[in-house]
């Protein structure tokens, strides 16, 4: 059985792992107790991972699933287990500075075989690999440490190689003290232009290779196995992926939005786990004492428990000491920020709705109509695509839902009497597919919203079904590169219907696959009910299509008005990422233009912001950080020089901390439903070019004149609420 969840959406960490910060959301939510059933031991007598009793069945259950369901219908032959191989040495060693040449040669002994072993289910490569680099990471701590005590010549002419793809591991260990004292270089000269004082920079470093190598031991076989099986599914597509059971834990409480703990995110930092902030009305919050960037430095479980040293500790073990369920206690022991001393404090963990993290609204005023009042615009802040599956599945009244969020918001907007309403999908990495289709019903009526193409090449469209709409009133779409799948589902529908204007980066980010949810446990243990926590397969099974016939996948949503962006320049596309499914088409589903934007406008709109961008001094600043993040993302080296590198960290250092900014609001508990900046203020310049052009002969088409005749052959389908 499967859970048949049609995920199309990339999450935030899939984007984050191309070079963003990673954070992980503190919760309780705890993992069945099936002691009836063997799991995976933590770690074995040599401080690696050991091998668990259900790997080889998750293994085959993984390679089964992969060839017969996968939209690709690709065998795991020699080629795949290539890419399978370079894969997974890359995820253990991206920048190639613990494991030797040698290491590699030895591994590639085995590489071809890779195909055939899993298919007996036997994943011991995994294990081996994991060994060796296990062995490099604890050899090079001696090497680390003289390194840092021997002073540094930042004025010898050098270089250190930045780019992955160029990068070689060492054939020598010459070779491999010459990477390391480059690299130790080049760490200390990044300390050194964020002004950390050079002993303490020194103390920062070890302390930070020191608390790796230990957090390398502290792996466990389903890390190590969900880092393995993933790399075998990501080289069919990057969007395919293994879940071991604490991830799917983590993936599902994003998606119903509610979670039992303490209320708090956290980071990994230099061996500490420290407070990133608090989720507003949560336990912590309440509490009132632990604050942003306390760190924890011990956990206790009730009130006498003893406290478990935290210090150097993988971050999800950290979590899992501080889940548990709503009225229990954990004893937190802090050091609290700007103190050496620390604290112990007793928090009752509770229920924890992320309010901040499901859509929001708020009604703003720009601009100036005929008679000096200003207009009204609604705008819907919508991070995700979001539904309680458990919930809907047993079919509860008001489960969770960014649909049902969305039109109270709508509903509201249209009892305050606004001129036109702003969706803001900016950084929606998707979701729900189900939700995808009903959200868009909001605004079009009944008609074929997404197509969907099977693995069997058959093409079904999904219909919004309910007649009406929620807001038949303007409507504009902000999107950015970052706006992935289900955003482009509402995006190229909204498009395609000539309902609304798509304001924002060149194209969305160009994800236009499907996903359903296999649950491992569930699939190898039908006949139980208590079935085992094993994980899940995240498969890409479809491809979706516009109501137009064209894929999003790679191409994206093009915005009907570009604005200037950083984001548009950042490689953080599907047509970045290796493997990628191919663009294609298919015929046009029978939809009828709603005639409410047309090209004379989209002319007159795009004159007339070009303009005023071209006035605007911060899209001029803009324009600057660009061409210096554009030279700079294009080196593949970086000087040693001081004085060299000082001027290259500063060549589009100053967008890129803004980029980040922007990010870190967005992540953030407390972030604002809107964010006036310059380009913000730009699309609502545009969105009142839009409602005072649609009123203009000649301009806007006051009613569809040429709707598009459906096909004969599609069959209509509606989906089902998602069931296990």
């Amino acid at each position: 059985m499967s859970c048949n969840l049609q995920k199309v959406g990339i999450d935030g960490a899939a984007l984050r792992r191309r070079g963003w910060r990673a954070t992980t959301m503190l919760s309780a939510v705890a993992l069945a107790s099936l002691a009836a059933w063997p799991v995976a031991a933590e770690q074995s007598p040599t401080g690696g991972p050991k091998p668990g009793a259900n790997d080889p069945h998750i293994a085959k259950a993984v390679r089964r699933h992969l060839e017969s369901e996968h939209f690709l219908k690709q065998p795991i032959n020699d080629a795949m287990a290539r890419r399978w191989f370079d894969a997974f040495l890359e995820s253990l060693d991206p920048m190639k500075i613990y494991l030797m040449q040698s290491d590699v040669d030895s591994f590639m002994q085995q590489r071809d075989s890779l195909d055939d072993l899993v298919k007996r289910g036997d994943v011991s490569f995994a294990y081996q690999v994991c060994d060796r680099f296990l062995q490099r990471v604890d050899s090079r701590l001696p090497l680390i440490e003289r390194l840092l005590s021997t002073p540094c010549d930042f004025t010898q002419p050098e270089s250190i190689v930045i780019d992955r793809k160029a990068t070689q591991w060492a054939k020598t260990e010459a070779e491999a003290e010459d990477l390391w004292r480059r690299r130790i270089k080049y760490e200390l000269l990044v300390q050194k232009m964020e002004k950390t004082p050079p002993e303490e920079a020194k103390e920062k470093l070890l302390r930070r290779y020191r608390s790796f190598a230990k957090r390398m031991h502290q792996m466990t076989g389903d890390e190590l196995l969900e880092t393995y099986l993933s790399s075998l599914t990501g080289s069919f597509d990057p969007h395919t992926s293994f879940m071991s059971p604490g991830t799917l834990e983590n993936f599902e409480i994003g998606m119903r939005l509610q979670l039992d703990g303490i209320g708090a995110q956290l980071k990994g930092e230099d061996g500490y786990t420290t407070i990133m902030e608090l989720t507003p009305g949560g336990a912590a919050d309440k509490d009132g004492r632990l604050k942003a960037k306390d760190r924890i430095v011990g956990v206790g479980q009730g009130g006498d428990g003893e406290i478990v040293d935290t210090v150097d500790m993988n971050l999800n073990e950290v979590v899992k000491l501080i889940r548990g369920k709503r009225g229990t206690l954990v004893r937190l022991k802090v050091i609290p920020v700007g103190e050496t001393v620390p604290k112990i404090y007793d928090i009752t963990r509770a229920k924890i709705e992320l309010k901040d993290a499901e859509a929001r609204g708020e009604v703003i005023e720009h601009g100036k109509k005929a008679d000096g009042s200003p207009y009204r615009i609604g705008v819907i802040n919508l991070p995700s695509f979001y539904m309680d599956m458990a919930a809907a599945q047993q079919g509860q009244a008001e489960y969770k839902s960014s649909t049902r969020d969305c039109k109270r918001l709508l509903d509201d907007f249209r009892q305050q009497g606004v001129d036109c309403v702003a969706l803001d999908l900016r950084h929606n990495g998707g979701g729900s597919l189900p939700e995808a289709i009903k959200l868009t019903g909001l605004f079009i009526d009944k008609g074929p919203v997404v197509q969907i193409k099977d693995a069997d090449k058959q093409v079904r469209p999904y219909d919004d079904v309910d007649p009406g709409v929620a807001w038949d009133g303007p409507l504009v779409v902000l999107t950015n590169k970052f706006s992935a799948s289900a955003s482009e589902i509402l995006a190229g529908a909204i498009q395609d219907y000539h309902r609304g204007l798509i304001i924002g980066d060149e194209a969305t980010h160009g994800k236009g696959t499907v996903q359903s949810l296999l649950d491992l446990g569930r699939q190898l243990f039908q006949r139980y009910d208590n079935s085992p926590s094993l994980g899940a397969i995240k498969i890409t099974m479809q491809q979706f299509y516009r109501p137009s016939g064209a894929s999003t996948q790679l191409e994206g949503v093009k915005s009907d008005i570009v604005l200037p962006s950083l984001t548009t320049h950042l490689p953080v596309g599907e047509a970045d990422l290796d493997h990628a499914i191919p663009f294609d088409k298919v015929p046009q589903a029978g939809y009828q233009s709603t005639g409410r934007v047309n090209e004379a406008m989209l002319t007159q709109l795009r004159a007339r912001s070009a303009e005023r961008v071209g006035r605007n001094a911060d899209f001029g600043k803009l324009a600057n950080d660009v061409a210096r993040y554009q030279k700079r993302k294009d080196e593949k080296t970086i000087s040693l020089v001081e004085s060299e590198f000082e001027k290259q960290w500063n060549e589009g250092k100053a967008a890129e901390d803004e980029e980040e900014k922007k990010l870190e609001e967005l992540e953030a508990q407390k972030r604002p439903v809107v964010r006036r900046d310059y380009y913000f203020d730009e699309a609502m310049n545009v969105t009142i070019d839009f409602l005072q052009a649609a009123g203009k002969p000649g301009i806007a088409v006051p009613a569809p004149a040429n709707a598009i005749a459906p096909r004969q052959s599609a069959e209509v389908v509606r989906p089902a609420v998602p069931t296990p």
